[in-house]
């Protein structure tokens, strides 16, 4: 309905004098049922172009719609409201035939064609393999992957991305705390010191162990399993790199089973090595140097960022010459646009929101179009329990990591509330309310509804109705049930403005109001008990919920469960 009517008003505007060609028509769905169906504040936004008051623009525009005429078997209605407001009402029949559509459609109901003949490549999670996944790469998982599937729903051929660095300093800190736990392994006497631990007491560890090496118990493991296979032979070994390789081998392939408990499967792996073997990053780093961005102080090359609005230029690779994240991630990007993907999307945390800018115009500088590139940043979560928040270290003794999440609270859960919140805002993680099976659990109200909707049809057929596919659709004229499928038919724009908005609360938000609809229609309008033709068409109208809240929760990467 909305691409409907936005047709229909940009023909009339484009009639009026005095509107931007550019001017985009939105609406809304009025609090007041008592206001129709769609609303839109166009007059409003116009009137300082057109300079007129805005109930004047609303009245012209509104007769204007009228002469074209209006499709009556959708609109019934076209009214002025207020200071200018232009309101739609629906007609009967469409959402008569919107609702035989969400049957006809099923589980394809929601998907358009946005997005055909483009290719995304979504990049997230790129956790290094340092350690297990904690709860925060849970949020950064769930937010990429939901996005994905929104853009695929949409249309768009998606291919997802897992990047990580296995080249710089963290990975030469984890082979080194690998070495240093297997040489005390191997030599019980090897020398100690202590160093500070996660809550701040002192701790001992082997002497060669690195400062900020990694305590987690899984590096011991690691260790345990050198010894197993090497024996001594390693004791003496001054490369790091047979310590790395084993403790990659051994913490990527737990990432992977820790997201496929999420349901999260990457199509690719992008691997930062490759970018030095294939000598991508030294290149890059000319071609900035040609173009007059780069300059060498200190022993180390600087980019020049003062030049691109920046207060200090920022360096590129170190006096050591290693170079920051900066360089790689400028090469990596290029990479992914040489690859010919019509849009790139980057999910980072916050920590990324002064840092990420550089990349963007180091991609730039190289000749490459930086607005295929959409980064979506979102803010950290805090566990909280009793009201209380929970301690977080890096320690996998602790409450940290995503799999402990996943096993007190489940899967489903787990990944609901990694993605019920705007990105933009902090995420407190409530466990009790997550244990709860309530309507308080937002997770298990969705899921109960469509059970109880599975259970509801059982019911019926029991009794004797059925629904087959054929019922007299305009027996349904109850208030309730014209609201619930006024709701079921926004679906679709559901789904578009989640994606749009690289915001997937808002179909979380939606869901709700779904399940909602379908609760007040059940109070008002029985199926048993009522006679053949209504209790068939409400049984389809209770079909058409399932499917939206079936294809919804897909969409979120929740199951649909039929019993509860």
């Amino acid at each position: 309905m909305k691409d409907y009517l936005a047709g229909q008003l940009q023909n009339v505007l484009a009639a009026i004098d005095g509107v931007p060609a550019d001017f985009v028509v939105e609406f809304e769905t009025p609090a007041n049922p008592d206001h129709g169906d769609l609303s839109t504040n166009a007059a409003m936004q116009l009137a300082r172009h057109l300079r007129k008051a805005p109930r004047a623009i609303a009245e012209d525009i509104a007769a204007r719609l009228d002469a074209l005429p209006l499709d009556r078997k959708r609109v019934t209605s076209v009214d002025v409201a207020g200071a200018g407001f232009i309101n739609f009402r629906f007609a009967t029949t469409y959402l008569q035939d919107g609702l035989a559509e969400v049957l006809s459609a099923g589980s394809d109901f929601g998907r358009t064609a946005d997005g055909t003949g483009k290719r995304v490549l979504v990049e997230y999670v790129s956790a290094n393999p340092t350690g297990p996944l904690t709860v925060g790469h849970g949020r950064n998982a769930v937010l990429g992957d939901t996005v994905a599937n929104l853009l695929e729903w949409t249309g768009y051929d998606v291919t997802r991305e897992y990047y990580y660095n296995d080249a710089g300093l963290q990975m030469r800190i984890l082979g080194e705390s690998v070495r240093a736990r297997y040489r005390a392994l191997v030599n019980p006497n090897e020398p100690t010191k202590e160093i500070e631990g996660p809550s701040g007491d002192a701790i001992a560890v082997p002497e060669t162990f690195p400062e900020t090496g990694y305590l987690g118990g899984y590096i011991e493991e690691i260790a345990e399993g050198l010894v197993e296979k090497h024996g001594k032979a390693l004791y003496d070994t001054s490369e790091v790199e047979v310590f790395k390789k084993a403790a990659e081998d051994a913490i990527f392939p737990d990432i992977e089973s820790t997201l496929a408990r999420l349901g999260i499967r990457m199509d690719s792996h992008f691997n930062e090595h490759t970018l030095y073997t294939s000598n991508a990053i030294w290149q890059t780093l000319d071609r900035l140097r040609e173009k007059g961005y780069v300059y060498e102080d200190d022993g180390a090359v600087w980019f020049r960022t003062t030049d691109l609005g920046k207060d200090k230029d920022t360096v590129l690779v170190k006096s050591s010459g290693e170079p920051t994240y900066r360089l790689p991630d400028i090469a990596y990007h290029a990479n992914k646009l040489d690859r010919g993907f019509d849009l790139l999307i980057d999910v980072f945390g916050a920590d990324h929101i002064a840092t990420y800018p550089d990349v963007l115009n180091g991609v730039k500088i190289l000749g490459y179009d930086e607005s295929k590139i959409d980064v979506i940043i979102y803010q950290f979560v805090t566990l909280v329990r009793g009201g209380q928040p929970v301690k977080m270290s890096t320690r996998k003794a602790t409450y940290v990591t995503l799999d402990d999440l996943m096993d007190e609270v489940g899967e489903d859960v787990t990944r609901f509330f990694f993605m019920m919140r705007s990105p933009n805002t902090h995420l407190e993680f409530d466990l009790d309310l997550a244990k709860e099976a309530s309507d308080k659990n937002p997770v298990f109200y969705l899921q109960y509804a469509h059970a109880r909707i599975c259970a509801i049809l059982r019911k019926a057929e029991e009794t004797g109705f059925e629904f087959s596919g054929n019922a007299e659709l305009g027996l349904l004229t109850h208030e309730a049930e014209e609201a619930l499928i006024k709701v079921l038919l926004a679906f679709p724009d559901s789904i578009r403005e989640a994606c749009t908005l690289k915001e997937p609360h808002k179909l979380a938000t939606y869901l709700r109001d779904v399940a909602v609809a379908f609760n007040q229609f059940y109070q008002h309008c029985r199926i048993i008990g009522e006679e053949r033709g209504l209790a068939t068409a409400r049984m389809a109208l209770a079909t058409g919920t399932r499917t939206v809240l079936a294809n919804g929760l897909t969409v979120l990467g929740l199951s649909a469960p039929e019993r509860m």
